[in-house]
């Protein structure tokens, strides 16, 4: 999954995907104790970002894409609108990235 992803960051996250040739986006989390410390802030950032896929990646029409969401320091004291808003806009810039690197060349 990490050779060669796309990637998209911020101060609250890392996001890394890989084009996905079955249908269907699939999550996968990276929350080191290195970052988060205690035990509550990593539990509560993976459940922040399971409710985020679950509501907001999985409806969506879109390139299947393998993610994997990673947590930098920062997040632990990040309220959940804006942690969701910092996974939104990665989740966009991915997005519009494999739809750019599948798109064929025009001739």
């Amino acid at each position: 999954m990490f050779a060669q992803p796309l990637r998209a960051g911020d101060r609250y996250f890392q996001v890394l995907a890989r084009p996905r040739p079955a249908g269907g986006s699939r999550l996968g989390l990276a929350i080191a104790k290195k970052q988060l410390r205690r035990a509550v802030d990593r539990n509560r950032i993976k459940r922040l970002v399971r409710e985020f896929f679950r509501t907001r990646v999985l409806p969506q029409e879109g390139p299947a894409l393998d993610y994997v969401v990673m947590a930098r320091a920062a997040a632990r004291d990040a309220d959940n609108a804006t942690l969701f808003q910092s996974l939104e806009r990665q989740v966009r810039r991915l997005q519009a990235l494999a739809a750019s690197d599948s798109d064929p060349p025009v001739t």
